[in-house]
């Protein structure tokens, strides 16, 4: 199997940027962190449609779990350093354990800290320095509690032109029959929550049936609560795909806006056996190299557990462009988006008349503070195979990285999607949205298909853009839409059905080849 491995350059840790130091931690609460062990023996194959088919849950321990050996070092570490046993998962490869901010700033050699927001938001305790990694262990989460990634979407400031319901885009876009029906799709968040008595309301006004079944899982804390603005990423997430894949269970999985939350979230959804996900869709990132390299390796493991156990991942690939809203003035993508084993989603600008669109073209109205698509180049991860022929071009200082995004949707604000939020209806874009728009599309694959598609860079490689609508006019800064698959929106938007015909297609083929 092809392994993604990060740019060497790559930063290893910084001191938490843009906040304040606020003085030493000296709170005598307990803290709870997150050991993620390496795997044992193989890395595992990721399920790829249609050739390689996904990991039982029964069966992934013993193929992508951790070493037992590696259990009883770190246990014996724990009693060492004073620190309590909380829970450990071997086929997550994790061990909690919690302990005195002494102790753990003597366990793992850190010198912890209070910090601020630029922004005012709440004070945390962050690291100055990364934690010593013990022998087995590939990320200590927990102890540096920075936020680690924002909401993709954007509230249009102008009068949108142009507004749809998912339903609408749903046919532009040519998605096949199918409700979602037996696929259970997690929604990820990291802040914010939901208001039932709206999803009833909106699903009715769609003129659903009935409400699609949503469920609220708890990750490390984390609890659906509404009031903040980041209810509007919840909302949308679930309206989007409620409306498109109503039969589908819908399962939020709520999380802290730290590293250990987001790990835990997307690996507590992969191997949950409760309400087994086939889609994990996530709209919320931050620019690749904000991030430090074991915390993003941590969440790569995580995210290939995903892929080995046939669990597809859409990612939104950002709203700020090709500097993904630093301020260097250079290209940068973010990250989950960027990894090897997400779909990343891109925007598009979309324009529809008697129910055909009439334009297409890149989401950028930077000019007008509206946003713009991210897209762009990894520095932190190789290109990979199934996207050697796409001629992504090359990174900042000549590294041959991954290009994002894959594919694209609408996600203007100004030809945004009618939601509703906390009690209002409203208008709302970013790539927040079409991460959720390809989950339900995904769905309805799945559906189809009779089979879960797993990772499906490689048959959407294969494909390329004679199941999508190609997106050739626009930029998002420093990248230029054209022909083929681009970094602005990937092979562009879905053509859904015919995208399904080449789907099933491939599979033929490959049984064919096999007799």
């Amino acid at each position: 199997m092809t392994t993604h491995a990060p740019h060497p350059s790559h930063p290893r840790w910084h001191a938490p940027a843009k906040a304040r130091y606020l003085g030493a931690h000296d709170d005598n609460t307990p803290l709870e962190i997150t050991l993620v062990m390496r795997r044992r023996g193989e890395t595992p194959p990721t399920a790829t449609w249609p050739h390689t088919a996904p990991l039982q849950h029964a069966d992934f321990d013993k193929h992508g779990g951790a070493d037992p050996a590696d259990v009883t070092r770190l246990r014996d570490f724990a009693h060492t350093h004073g620190l309590e046993e909380t829970g450990c998962q071997p086929h997550r490869r994790v061990l909690h354990l919690r302990g005195s901010a002494a102790s753990m700033q003597r366990a793992f050699g850190v010198t912890l800290g209070r910090y601020q927001p630029e922004d005012g938001g709440e004070a945390f305790v962050g690291c100055a320095e990364a934690p010593a990694l013990p022998e087995g262990v590939i990320a200590v989460l927990g102890l540096d509690r920075r936020p680690v990634a924002r909401p993709h979407f954007r509230k249009p400031l102008a009068q949108p032109s142009q507004t749809y319901t998912p339903i609408q885009l749903g046919q532009l876009y040519a998605f096949p029959d199918g409700d979602g029906s037996g696929q259970s799709v997690a929604i990820i968040e990291l802040g914010g929550g939901y208001v039932a008595s709206d999803l009833s309301t909106y699903f009715k006004s769609l003129g659903l049936a009935k409400t699609p079944s949503v469920t609220a899982v708890s990750v490390a804390g984390g609890k659906n609560q509404p009031g903040s603005d980041a209810d509007a990423e919840v909302m949308l997430d679930i309206e989007v795909v409620g409306a498109l894949a109503p039969a589908a269970a819908l399962v939020v999985y709520f999380a802290p806006n730290t590293d250990q939350g987001f790990y835990e979230a997307i690996s507590q959804a992969a191997h949950d056996t409760t309400h087994k996900p086939s889609i994990i869709s996530i709209s919320w990132g931050g620019p690749e190299d904000s991030w430090s390299s074991a915390s993003r390796e941590a969440m790569q493991t995580a995210l290939l557990d995903a892929a080995a156990l046939g669990v597809t991942v859409t990612v939104a690939a950002g709203d700020s462009g090709s500097s993904d809203g630093e301020s260097d003035g250079l290209s940068h993508v973010d990250f989950p988006a960027s990894s090897p084993y997400a779909l990343a989603c891109g925007g598009t600008k979309l324009v529809a008349s008697a129910s055909q669109i009439s334009s297409e073209t890149v989401w950028n109205e930077t000019a007008a503070s509206e946003g713009a698509t991210g897209g762009g180049v990894s520095t932190a991860f190789a290109l990979p195979a199934w996207q050697k022929t796409a001629k992504v071009p090359a990174a900042t200082g000549g590294f041959a990285g991954r290009g994002v995004p894959d594919v694209a949707g609408d996600a203007d604000p100004l030809t945004g999607y009618q939601v509703r939020v906390d009690g209002t209806d409203q208008v709302i874009g970013g790539t927040s949205a079409v991460a959720p728009l390809w989950a339900a599309l995904v769905a309805r694959f799945n559906q189809a298909l009779g089979a879960p598609l797993g990772d499906m860079h490689a048959a959407v490689y294969q494909i390329g853009s004679a199941a999508f609508r190609d997106i050739t006019q626009g930029n998002n800064g420093a990248y230029q839409a054209g022909k083929g698959w681009d970094a602005c929106t990937g092979w562009g938007s879905p053509d859904g059905k015919t995208l399904l015909d080449a789907l099933t297609a491939l599979r033929k083929s490959t049984k064919k080849h096999a007799q």
